[in-house]
């Protein structure tokens, strides 16, 4: 998905690949990234990653804030960031949702993507500079 108002740095199956090796690099689980863009319209892909408890998805959201912002690389308000129970950071072409277990189970967005096409996001490769980006 192309948004008119901004070059995007980076493709967004990339973007999505780095979002969800940064998770991985701060031990996220079940890390998922799932082509919504056809079926949905409002990003190319959600990833969806799980957090132990409220301190390690805080820590998460903290993690993706800090790499992107120097790699130019915005989101809009953060959704949820009160609770930590169910974070949602919008990239614009990608959606991260980073949920605590009891949150990633009752609320089993998994299921709902299951005729969406799931990006295989470990075989992407990612640009020297975004996946040299340290917080």
């Amino acid at each position: 998905m192309t948004h008119p108002e901004r070059s995007p740095p980076i493709e967004s199956k990339v973007l999505a690949a780095t979002l969800a090796h940064w998770c991985q690099e701060k031990k996220a689980e079940k890390i998922r990234a799932y082509a919504v863009g056809e079926r949905l319209g409002v990003a190319d892909y959600f990833l969806l990653v799980t957090g132990l408890n409220k301190s390690h998805v805080r820590a998460l959201q903290n993690e993706l804030h800090v790499r992107a912002k120097p790699l130019g690389l915005k989101h809009h308000r953060v959704e949820g960031s009160n609770l930590h129970w169910w974070v949602v950071m919008d990239f614009d072409d990608v959606v991260v949702h980073q949920l605590q277990p009891e949150a990633r189970d009752y609320y089993d967005l998994d299921r709902l993507y299951t005729d969406c096409k799931e990006l295989d996001w470990e075989a992407v490769a990612l640009p020297v500079d975004v996946s040299a980006a340290e917080a």
